[in-house]
């Protein structure tokens, strides 16, 4: 798990901090908690904070509290924060879906793309100059809308993956549907669906064991079904700004 040492309360300078760090602080012991229930270290889960709509400031004060992975899902709004906050070297994970015209910019600052998803994108994404880590996206719903590959088509992708020169293959993606009426709604079935596509893939892929899943509301679950990464938003950040 990527944290390092937080400050101490008397060095982190702004009143905001401090809920702040309250909040990363309960999430923190969440997942640890979680680990010692399913037996697995914690220094094996990566926690992505997800940053979407908050200003670079909040950022900067996560980094001050030992946060160094930082998640984006809207490809504008994520290159101009790692642009702008390119001293901190953070390590920015791509998390939304990519227009297949614009995967070429996510690559300049993307250290991680977790929602490769179809052969168009591996395509446009792949490159004889340098590598990415990337994971498979898979759609646990009937829309398609939602982003995703269908778990039928996913070996197929697999392999596109493998072919492709500068994309390493980490592992699986996805999001526990959120209807009750969709077929997977319980998150901590849905997860279990994705370690089960996981472990079928390792026939194809045997190295890529990562599983990329569970937010803000389901991280618990996820980590108890063997999630490597999570991706955490509201939960640590708090509510996210009015935006246009």
């Amino acid at each position: 798990m990527t944290w390092t040492s937080p400050i101490s309360s008397s060095d982190r300078g702004e009143a905001g901090v401090t809920g702040l760090a309250e909040r990363l602080e309960s999430v923190r012991v969440g997942i640890g908690d979680a680990a010692r229930l399913a037996a697995r270290p914690i220094e094996d889960i990566t926690t992505i904070v997800v940053t979407k709509f908050h200003p670079v400031s909040l950022i900067e004060e996560l980094f001050t509290l030992g946060v160094r992975d930082v998640g984006e899902n809207r490809h504008q709004e994520a290159q101009a924060k790692a642009v702008e906050l390119a001293r901190l070297g953070l390590t920015w994970h791509f998390v939304g879906q990519i227009q297949s015209k614009k995967a070429r910019q996510v690559r300049t600052y993307a250290s991680v793309i977790h929602s490769v998803d179809r052969p168009a994108l591996v395509a446009a994404l792949a490159s004889d100059d340098a590598a990415v880590d990337c994971f498979i996206q898979v759609n646990l719903t009937d829309d398609p809308a939602r982003g995703g590959v269908a778990p039928g088509e996913l070996l197929p992708l697999v392999d596109t993956v493998q072919s492709a020169p500068g994309l390493r293959l980490l592992g699986l993606m996805a999001v526990a549907p959120l209807n009750a009426g969709e077929p997977t709604s319980e998150p901590r079935r849905a997860f279990a669906r994705v370690r089960e596509l996981s472990v079928g893939m390792r026939k194809l892929a045997p190295e890529a064991t990562a599983l990329s899943m569970g937010m803000s509301q389901d991280y618990v679950a996820a980590v108890l079904e063997g999630a490597t990464h999570l991706r955490i938003g509201t939960a640590i950040t708090g509510k996210r700004p009015e935006h246009s």
